[in-house]
């Protein structure tokens, strides 16, 4: 039995035996009610991670670095800021001190937590996470309390382990280290934040325990200026979304238990899904799987793919169907984008779709055959002249535009802005912040009229392969960009002949 348990009932047996003899118990009941509830704020709750020393073999990481994907410079700067745990004697005989502190930063779900967790297993430590969240509280000292016991437990933990160094792993770090001085209520988080860099600064190499903290964050602006001075957070690793290599490196770590059908491509894949995080690959090969479960089959097939690609950026398939007119104008809209987008941009389609997903009632999927870091002008023009040809289709075809078109004609407008501060247009190069409204709003006017032009007279050369594709959308529902092409190189062949 506890000493909590004791107490308790010794403070039961108190007062039943003043309620036996008439006392009124109730201030006395609301008192201890009260003790209780602030003892619970400041001391009765669980540390973060802190694990007795049976479960603390938990706390040991089993991924390594050859387990993640996509992010090799990433992986190369951890493995050279690890070196100073792992060969300690050697940066001793060079007078390197120890790094305290690697900053991971970029987007989410991008691998940050799984470095940390990898960089713990290369040097054979203690892994020990939190999220920033965990420390804030409206109580004084609650936030910093939590700081200092992460900490302790981290070396406690790694003495008990006979390891020699502990992670410890802040997620979400910029609601810890934020900026001080923006709460006006009270100083809880400035405290909290003092802490952490007390205990940054407290790292020695002379310890017995080495502890390295990693942080990770996709708001690196929000971020106190002394937590990322040299001598806390000493590295800043990015930690970026991965280029077609990596994507195709991704994929296969998630596919190596995953049955393929002879069809399915890595690198295909690895083309059509341009701009996703590892988490967003890893949920394609686990929705592929899933639907190829749905329909009964003991392989996954590359039409699995594509609808698992279709799924993770557009949702899941809705049930409301839109009126025979209605679908009539989507298969002419989305046949416009993918005709100018095939026409400008040849290969460039990877599947044409008129089923309502999420909140787009039909949408074009494009896939490039290499990743592009630098746009030309001529790409630019293409790419607007893509998003405007749904509604100049309608326009051409039915005589009139919809209200389907105000998305496309706001992500014209932000290329076309994008061409106006690149100094591409005929104002030359100009200061973004200095240029007068007026004088943006007639620059990108001028550049969409140009290109409304040239897309409307594209189309109506094209007028038949639209209705056509239009034609076969509303037969279909789904065409890949592969009978899209075919479509369109019959159209080529009967014209010549």
């Amino acid at each position: 039995m506890s000493n909590k348990e004791i107490i308790a009932g010794v403070a039961a047996g108190v007062l039943l035996f003043l309620m036996l003899q008439g006392v009124n118990i109730l201030p006395i009941v609301f008192l201890l009610g009260l003790i209780g509830i602030v003892y619970y704020v400041n001391f009765g709750r669980q540390p973060i991670n802190s694990v007795s020393f049976a479960s603390a073999e938990r706390s040991i990481c089993t991924i390594s670095f050859d387990d993640i994907g996509g992010q090799e410079v990433a992986k190369n700067e951890l493995r050279e800021a690890l070196e100073f745990i792992k060969n300690s004697e050697h940066m001793k005989l060079l007078g390197i001190r120890p790094l305290k502190g690697i900053l991971l930063s970029g987007p989410p779900g991008t691998g940050k937590t799984l470095l940390a967790k990898a960089a713990a297993q290369y040097t054979d430590s203690v892994f020990l996470s939190a999220s920033g969240s965990e420390f804030v509280e409206m109580y004084v000292g609650v936030g910093a309390q939590r700081v200092r016991k992460l900490f302790e437990q981290a070396r406690k933990a790694a003495k008990h382990l006979n390891k020699s160094s502990a992670v410890i792993f802040i997620d979400e770090i910029e609601v810890l280290g934020g900026a001080r001085g923006q709460n006006n209520g009270h100083q809880e988080h400035d405290q909290t934040l003092n802490e952490l860099l007390v205990q940054m600064d407290g790292i020695s190499s002379a310890e017995e325990i080495k502890v390295l903290v990693i942080g990770a964050t996709n708001r690196i602006d929000m971020l106190d200026s002394a937590l990322l001075r040299p001598g806390r957070f000493d590295r800043l690793v990015k930690v970026d979304l991965p280029d077609k290599k990596g994507r195709m490196h991704i994929l296969k770590l998630h596919t190596r238990n995953k049955p393929l059908a002879s069809d399915v491509s890595i690198d295909t894949l690895s083309k059509d899904t341009f701009g996703f995080s590892g988490a967003q690959l890893e949920s394609v090969t686990n929705e592929a799987a899933i639907i190829a479960m749905r329909e009964g089959s003991d392989k996954i097939c590359s039409n699995h793919f594509r609808g698992a690609i279709e799924k993770v950026m557009m949702g899941e398939k809705l049930d409301r169907l839109p009126s025979k007119e209605e679908k009539r104008r989507i298969a002419i809209h989305e046949s416009g984008h993918a005709l100018i987008s095939e026409l400008k941009l040849p290969g460039s389609v990877a599947s044409v779709n008129v089923a309502s997903r999420s909140s787009a009632l039909g949408y074009v999927r494009q896939t490039q055959e290499n990743d592009m870091y630098l746009y030309t002008y001529d790409y630019l023009k293409s790419r607007i002249s893509v998003a405007l040809a749904g509604v100049l289709a309608e326009e051409l075809v039915l005589g009139n535009k919809s209200t389907g078109g105000s998305g496309d004609f706001k992500y014209a407008s932000d290329i076309a802005k994008q061409i106006v501060y690149s100094g591409m247009s005929g104002l030359g190069i100009i200061s973004a912040d200095d240029i007068p409204k007026d004088q943006l709003h007639s620059a990108i006017v001028s550049i969409l009229r140009e290109i409304e032009i040239d897309t409307r007279e594209m189309l109506l050369k094209y007028i038949r392969d639209l209705n056509q594709i239009a034609e076969l959308l509303l037969d279909k529902e789904t065409i890949s960009g592969e009978e899209l092409r075919i479509v369109l190189r019959k159209a080529n062949s009967s014209e010549c002949a």
